[in-house]
């Protein structure tokens, strides 16, 4: 089976609410595990955080050749995740508009497992000008 063809990314055409689709995997008790030794907690109940399931999504869309600076992330946290249990992930552009002159989107994902339970609904906030980023300290050539 062939990969779908990346979509090239531009910011332009880019539309609220677009849909980015769906994915699935399954966690596993190790996954879990090495989350958990990786954060330094044995009882962290989201290893899902880790999974970047907006980042996921939005690459299973677009090649992104402008770059991303992440501006901000905000998650609300449901029910744990469960091992053994397979997780459905699916991801919109939430927004996207202008701040100080330069270009934001929004990714959004949500995780829900296979019984139907809400786990997680994450936002990123990306600026899209990566290059902008700290000019001001830069020696002008």
């Amino acid at each position: 089976m062939t990969a779908p063809k990346l979509k090239e990314f531009d910011y332009d055409k880019l539309e609220i609410g677009e849909e980015l689709g769906s994915y699935e995997y399954t966690l596993t008790q190790e996954m879990l595990d090495n989350f958990r030794a990786s954060v330094d907690d044995p009882e962290a109940a989201f290893p899902t955080l880790a999974v970047k399931h907006d980042a996921t999504a939005f690459a299973m869309v677009y090649d992104d050749k402008v770059g991303t600076v992440n501006a901000g992330n905000e998650v609300e946290f449901y029910n744990p995740p469960i091992p053994g249990k397979k997780i459905r992930v699916t991801g919109r552009i939430a927004d996207k508009y202008w701040r100080r002159d330069m270009p934001y989107i929004v990714i959004e994902a949500t995780a829900i497992d296979e019984d139907g339970r809400l786990l997680e609904k994450l936002r990123t906030y990306q600026l899209k000008k990566p290059d902008e980023v700290g000019r001001k300290w830069q020696p002008q050539s």
